[in-house]
């Protein structure tokens, strides 16, 4: 297992290596609309589908300065999972309600409803998407702007994308593919885990590619100043909260290593702390020999220390993770994967709502007679490289940056 992975995880697949980069400016398509008087929206009336990250560089709200703009009617809002505050728990129901910033009705797309109605759309002429995206397949923020593609397609209004970073950088691409019959709202559009993709550059790939069941008119904003190779902490940027459980600008890579395996019951992935998504742990695992283990592998980019419960119920590891590591982040989280199997059977312990949510997440239930098959990482990763590479090709077009 150990040179299997190490052999996943090094220099030969393709991934972003770390660079020194000088202090930059980067304009958010937000403001790139600011900067342009909001020219676009002029004498329109305007649905808005945000949430607390939407702001400008300067940390005003998106939905601020669209209700302030001369000659702009910002008439509805749409918010997302967790909320327009960003406050609700994953999987819990967001109620609709009325915007204690702007006073706006705020329609939710994470309840019964998560693609617009008809009726929801009426009265608008145009639909705006602005809210910040982690890179990783499964958080639903890029399912939501597809079915919002999707509704304004069918009501035959412009949806236009204030275009953000992806945190990851737009050079990590890896992971598992998501099969046809395991397409859901946690694995909406057919792309790696990791998809090195902006949500503009997302858009365009669906719009184009047919991924919405009804193509819309899509115009996006793109950005000025970034660049592929830039993680977050490379823009400059203030980082706000996405979600309750990705606090940090670091969170999202932590979320791709261990968030994979953490619908599944047995595991200790740090939820509800200060650092969700920074450990692994589970029973049956001691987590001095498994620090050792890490620390033999000299994988680049990733530090692991022992960790284990006060109460005793649970041993393994806290991370560290360089945002530039040229770690495969996805075989790291097929190790954690295997070895929760391995030694909590994880997946026997686990409910089919449970089974089911994880295989939605990553894309195939396949992963589970791998695995018990004696699959190795590297076989597995391995086998993911050419649906990868082929992704790579086909997004080629729709980049911006």
């Amino acid at each position: 297992m150990a040179a299997a992975l190490a052999l996943a995880c090094g220099a030969g697949l393709g991934l972003p290596s770390a660079r020194a980069l000088e202090p930059v400016t980067i304009d958010l398509g937000v403001d790139m609309m600011e900067r342009d008087h909001f020219a676009l929206f002029q004498g329109k009336r305007v649905g808005l589908i945000t949430n607390q990250t939407g702001v400008d560089s300067s940390g005003r709200t998106t939905r601020e300065a669209f209700k302030a703009a001369p000659g702009v009617k910002l008439a509805k809002l749409f918010s997302p999972e967790h909320g327009i505050d960003g406050t609700v728990p994953a999987g819990q129901y967001v109620r609709s309600r009325k915007d204690r910033v702007t006073g706006l009705p705020v329609y939710s797309l994470y309840d019964a409803t998560r693609k617009p109605s008809s009726s929801m759309l009426d009265g608008l002429d145009m639909l705006v998407f602005d809210m910040q995206d982690i890179g990783c397949r499964s958080y639903t923020y890029i399912s939501t702007m597809v079915l919002c593609m999707e509704a304004a397609g069918d009501k035959g209004i412009p949806f236009v994308v204030l275009d953000r970073p992806n945190p990851l950088g737009g050079e990590r691409v890896e992971g598992p593919m998501v099969e046809p019959r395991w397409v859901s709202f946690v694995s909406q559009v057919p792309v790696p885990y990791v998809h090195g993709l902006t949500v503009a550059e997302l858009a365009r790939m669906v719009n184009d590619l047919g991924w919405n069941k009804h193509k819309c008119r899509l115009i996006v904003v793109p950005m000025r100043g970034w660049e592929r190779g830039m993680t977050w902490n490379d823009t400059g940027l203030r980082w706000v909260q996405t979600s309750p459980n990705i606090p940090y600008a670091t969170s999202p890579a932590y979320y791709v290593v261990t968030g994979l395996a953490g619908s599944l019951s047995g595991l200790n992935i740090g939820i509800g702390t200060r650092e969700p998504f920074q450990r692994f742990a589970c029973a049956g695992v001691d987590g001095a020999s498994m620090a050792a283990r890490f620390r033999g592998l000299e994988i680049p980019g990733l530090v692991a220390t022992p960790y284990a419960d006060p109460l005793g119920s649970w041993e393994g590891v806290s991370l560290k993770i360089d945002p530039h590591a040229r770690t495969n982040l996805c075989a790291m989280a097929l190790y954690f994967l295997a070895t929760g199997e391995r030694r909590a059977h994880i997946f026997d312990r686990s409910t089919p709502s449970q089974l089911n949510l994880f295989y939605k997440i990553y894309g195939s239930a396949t992963i589970r007679g791998k695995l018990a098959n004696g699959a190795s990482v590297g076989s597995i990763v391995n086998a993911w490289e050419p649906a990868v590479a082929a992704f790579r090709e086909k997004r080629a077009p729709y980049l911006l940056y």
